[in-house]
Parts: structure tokens; C-alpha cells; sequence
């Protein structure tokens, strides 16, 4: 089946299937979060993006073969609820940006910086350090070799627009200035966008509004 990337809590999760990788999102919890499950197809190795709710739902999605490890996008609770027990069940190494791990009360096995990486199984993924939605947000690049690049940017880009800045203009603007230099600049219109709510996009479908979202600020 074709991918569409519209998922509903306590629906079906969608399978995104990539020649490499194989992305798996499913929406849980009362914020209709969005977690990515990351398997490898060479090793079987798998990784999560945001551990956010409903761990029975995680853990059926996550399935017998276990997980290596949990990213974990920023600080906001709705994205760790179910961190504790998915760590206690599958022993999963736990990743969060630097600035943000203090905020998240499941200790961080790794402190992300920008440009650092990490993988999962022979994928390797690139963390951006975006700051305005949270201090210490990443956002996630896996550069696919056999195609388009694919960016799971937690609460700090969706369809529309960015992630809520609180009405604090300088949040807004370091968050901007960010999300244009690290992702608009540096990626193809075709990437591909996870994002932390609600349905997918590209960065060719948002870019013509990148003028329009300076303007009204949020």
C-alpha cells in the first residue's frame, strides 16, 4: 500500500517502506503525537523517534526483535510519557539534544550537539539543533543514497508553518533563522517531513510560505 503518512490514535499505524530503512508511524496519546519506529532492513536494528505515549501501543509496534535505542525531541512532556517504560522494558540507550536533556526525566545515555549522528543499524541519521520551540530541539536527517532525504523535525516544523514560540519574537526568529539556514537551505524540496503532530509534508510544499511565516511571526 502506498504511504500517506495519516495516522490516528488508535488506528492503524502507516509504513513509510524505504530501500534501506523501514519507518513505521503510529499517533498515540491525548496530543495525537506522532513516533517513528526505524528498522534497518541489513540488521533488523531498531530505533524510535519520541517515546510519547501509550507504551502497550509502542511496544506492539515495536514488536519481539527489541530496540538499540530512543531519540528523544525535546523536553515537552507530551513527547516522553511512555520513555520510562519503553527503556524499562527493551533496555533502549536514550538520546536528547544538550540543552534540552534536564528537562526530560529519563536520564540521556547521549547528549546530541548539531551535526552530530547516530544510526541504527547501517542508517545513519543527522541531528539539527533548532532553538525557539524548546532550547535544545533536534530534528533529524536521514540522507536516503537510493533517493530523497527524509527529516523527522519533533514540534519545530509542520505542514503551515513552525512549531509555537509562545508569541515571544525572539524565540520566533532564532527558531526561523534555523529552520531556513539548516533545513530549507541545506535540504532539496523533496525531503521528506515528519512531523511531532498531525500529517506529513515536503520542504517543496512549505517553502513558497517561508516569506509568510517571517511576516506574521508565528
Amino acid at each position: 500500500m502506498t504511504y500517506s503518512g495519516e495516522v490516528k490514535v488508535g488506528g492503524v499505524p502507516d509504513v513509510h517502506e524505504l530501500t534501506d530503512l523501514i519507518i513505521t508511524k503510529v499517533a498515540v496519546g491525548p496530543m495525537s503525537n506522532n513516533a517513528y519506529l526505524l528498522r534497518c532492513r541489513d540488521t533488523d536494528q531498531q530505533l524510535l523517534i519520541d517515546a510519547a505515549n501509550d507504551p502497550d501501543t509502542l511496544a506492539e509496534v515495536i514488536g519481539a526483535d527489541g530496540l538499540a535505542s530512543v531519540v528523544t525531541t525535546h523536553q515537552h512532556g507530551d513527547h516522553w510519557q511512555a520513555l520510562r517504560s519503553v527503556v524499562d522494558a527493551t533496555g533502549a540507550r536514550t538520546y536528547a539534544g544538550r540543552y534540552d536533556a534536564e528537562g526530560i526525566p529519563v536520564p540521556t545515555d547521549v547528549l546530541v550537539d548539531d551535526g552530530d549522528t547516530m544510526r541504527v543499524g547501517r542508517v545513519e541519521l543527522t541531528a539539527r539543533h533548532l532553538i525557539g520551540h524548546t532550547p535544545g530541539s533536534i530534528a533529524l536527517v536521514y540522507d536516503d543514497p537510493h533517493g530523497h532525504p527524509h527529516l523527522f523535525t519533533g514540534d519545530c516544523l509542520f505542514p503551515g508553518g513552525l512549531g509555537n514560540t509562545r508569541g515571544e519574537a525572539t524565540a520566533f526568529a532564532s527558531l526561523f533563522e534555523g529552520v531556513r539556514a539548516k533545513l530549507f537551505d541545506a535540504l532539496p524540496d523533496e525531503t521528506w517531513v515528519y512531523p511531532g503532530h498531525g500529517d506529513d509534508t515536503t520542504l517543496g510544499a512549505e517553502r513558497p510560505h517561508l516569506d509568510e511565516w517571517r511576516e506574521r511571526g508565528w
